[in-house]
């Protein structure tokens, strides 16, 4: 969180589009930037099962990110579009990306009303825009913009584990749907290293074929360095 934020600041000042593909190293739930975890998550409980707790700088509801694959995009806001035409701009990178690995999707269509961003998690049904296969979400997006950058944020899930986090709701929820996995699509389970590849080609094929590795200079790396302090925060994380 604390780099893609920083990388978000780079945009700022060089127009910079960056594409981030990462995996988690331990099982962690993160919250939206908006949601309530006090009224909704039993804190102890997570603690004594081992996950870590964080709070996206973005929006949308809880995922917890253990067999997935995370993105972010940072850029400048000023060529980025409305937030639709960013969506759509990025939607087009992951389907091509998606597809690269053989897995076709679809796009979800306008739900009459958008969830607020309460326990349900993220993955429980997808909202206009985001990626499905055979009907069920695949993949997860939320964008933030604030002083000329945006950040959107996503989630692809590889394996299906967010039913998990009904264990550590205060109250009942309801049955949560069963989203879609990349295990699920491709009859196997990609590596890190092959998934970003696809979304490597997908970036030089539709955006900059001159697209090249991101390298975490040492104005990057102390700007990640300075916003840890704020996301490794609990009452930060839990301030709601």
């Amino acid at each position: 969180m604390a780099l893609d934020e920083a990388l978000m600041s780079r945009a700022r000042v060089a127009g910079e589009w960056t594409l981030r593909m990462y995996a988690w190293s331990e099982p962690t739930i993160s919250l939206g930037r908006n949601q309530s975890a006090t009224r909704h998550y039993d804190r102890e409980r997570i603690r004594r099962e081992g996950i870590a707790v964080v709070r996206r700088p973005t929006g949308g509801r809880t995922i917890l990110h253990h067999r997935e694959i995370t993105y972010s995009v940072t850029g400048p806001a000023a060529n980025a579009g409305s937030e639709g035409e960013a969506y759509a701009r990025i939607n087009r990178l992951l389907v091509r990306g998606l597809a690269n690995l053989g897995v076709a999707v679809a796009i979800a269509p306008r739900r009459e009303r958008a969830r607020s961003p309460d326990a349900t998690p993220c993955f429980d049904r997808p909202a206009e825009g985001e990626l499905t296969f055979d009907g069920r979400k695949l993949a997860g997006s939320a964008q933030w913009r604030s002083d000329g950058a945006l950040l959107q944020h996503g989630s692809i899930l590889v394996a299906d584990d967010q039913r998990r986090l009904s264990d550590f709701a205060l109250a009942a929820q309801s049955p949560v749907l069963t989203p879609a996995t990349l295990a699920e699509a491709m009859g196997r389970t990609p590596a890190l290293d092959e998934a970003a590849a696809a979304f490597a080609a997908a970036v030089q094929d539709l955006e900059d074929p001159r697209a090249e590795p991101l390298e975490v200079d040492d104005e990057l790396r102390a700007r990640t360095s300075s916003l840890i302090v704020q996301y490794s925060d609990d009452s930060w994380t839990w301030r709601r």
